[in-house]
């Protein structure tokens, strides 16, 4: 659905509340439709991102795993491989 929404559980370092954050906002701005709602929707709008803001948070916080946690680095990396396979051209570092 919302691909720029990336993966915040078991990292090292943790999820920042401003990566949860920029989550939250996508994906209020999917379900609305609206990247920047008017002033009359406004107030709505950001209790949402608020919200599932909050909501996210104790999810990621509350969840337990086995699993080591992985590298943003090298998952970057396998993400840039992934997009040259996909688009054919050689990825950006």
């Amino acid at each position: 659905m919302c691909r720029s929404i990336k993966t915040l559980y078991n990292f090292a370092p943790p999820a920042t509340d401003e990566e949860v954050r920029a989550a939250a906002l996508q994906f209020v701005r999917k379900l609305s439709g609206f990247n920047s709602p008017s002033k009359a929707n406004a107030a709505a709008f950001d209790l949402a991102v608020e919200e599932i803001g909050a909501s996210a948070r104790r999810l990621i916080d509350s969840l337990v795993t086995t699993a080591d946690p992985r590298d943003r680095e090298e998952e970057a990396a396998k993400a840039r491989e992934r997009a040259a396979l996909r688009y054919g051209h050689s990825p950006v570092a």
